[in-house]
């Protein structure tokens, strides 16, 4: 029994030392969309933003500076009362943007936008309750509902490619690896599934490190990393050579890796901080301080630069180094 204490009070003296030392880092810059930031994306030194004041927000990261709002139609709600859309997710392909957005009545909407012109590919009369949608390439994009069904669509074709029941757990979130053939889906289960993108067959499964909901999942350079219910932060390599999870204090609502995937972010308490630890090591290193609401996405755009969005209109701009 004693040793069970001395080992248990070593343990949480570690964990407490780890983040005593992390250093305490404050924005640098505040970028300001126009409503709270449901997505983002970087794009050769351009920042999009969806937001849900039925606004894409582009920023020049260079400048800093706000360079377009791309505005989509207000829509009904159920009531009948005019209200602004929000934009779920935004994807960028060469020079056309593929927008999911909130339609009339809690419909969803797939478009296109291009040459300033708009593209309805699915539309809010479908009824279809989509999560998010990715560009794959010129001619196809994914897409899932959140009843956990994942769909390969052709843009050619106007058909769909593929199709898949992922399991009976609702969607959370899926993202794809950098060369976009293969998939890595989490839901509600705690258990993430690897998909091929050129037939939707499974591929890999990463498990018994998350045992609640699984928020959101990110990976870079063949590392993976969750966002959990249950306050854990699982780090999956994809051969599943690593295979651990940190525990913080608060549910975990948006994670991200850097490049390298040898540092990660992510959303680690009440006060909506963002701790920074190393992926090898395991060590605390940052906490970037003042997000002001819930936080939705913590992306980096090397291994130095970070930017963190939320539920409000603020875009933190953090510089490790």
């Amino acid at each position: 029994m004693n040793f069970l204490k001395t080992l248990t009070i070593t343990v949480l003296t570690i964990i407490f030392s780890n983040f005593l030392n992390a250093k305490d880092i404050n924005p640098s810059f505040t970028y300001i969309a126009s409503g709270g930031v449901n997505d983002l994306v970087l794009k050769k030194d351009k920042l999009y933003a969806a937001t849900s004041a039925s606004s894409i927000d582009i920023f020049d990261i260079n400048t800093k500076t706000k360079i377009q709002s791309i505005k989509i139609k207000k829509i009904k709600d159920f009531m009948g009362d005019v209200i602004d859309s929000k934009i779920y997710s935004v994807d960028v392909k060469d020079n056309s943007l593929l927008i999911l957005s909130q339609g009339n009545k809690g419909g969803r909407n797939i478009d296109i936008y291009k040459d300033e012109k708009f593209e309805n590919i699915i539309p809010d009369t479908k009824r279809l309750f989509i999560a998010k949608a990715k560009y794959l390439d010129d001619s196809r994009i994914i897409y899932a509902l959140l009843s956990n069904q994942i769909f390969i669509y052709n843009l050619k074709t106007k058909k769909i490619q593929n199709e898949i029941q992922v399991s009976h757990s609702k969607f959370s979130d899926f993202v794809l690896t950098e060369d976009k053939s293969k998939v890595i889906v989490a839901d509600e289960s705690g258990n993430l599934k690897m998909f091929s993108t050129n037939d939707l067959k499974l591929l890999q499964k990463y498990e018994k490190q998350n045992v609640d909901n699984v928020f959101q999942v990110d990976t870079k350079n063949s590392m993976i990393i969750t966002a959990g219910q249950d306050r854990r932060s699982a780090i999956f390599s994809l051969e599943k050579t690593v295979n651990y999870y940190k525990q913080f204090e608060f549910l975990i609502y948006s994670v991200g890796l850097s490049p390298s995937a040898e540092l990660a972010g992510v959303a680690s308490n009440e006060q909506n901080d963002v701790t920074i630890f190393n992926t090898k090591t395991k060590s605390h290193l940052h906490t970037l301080k003042q997000n002001p609401a819930l936080l939705s996405n913590i992306l980096f755009i090397n291994e130095n630069e970070v930017l963190v969005s939320c539920d409000q209109e603020k875009i933190n701009y953090y510089k490790l180094k």
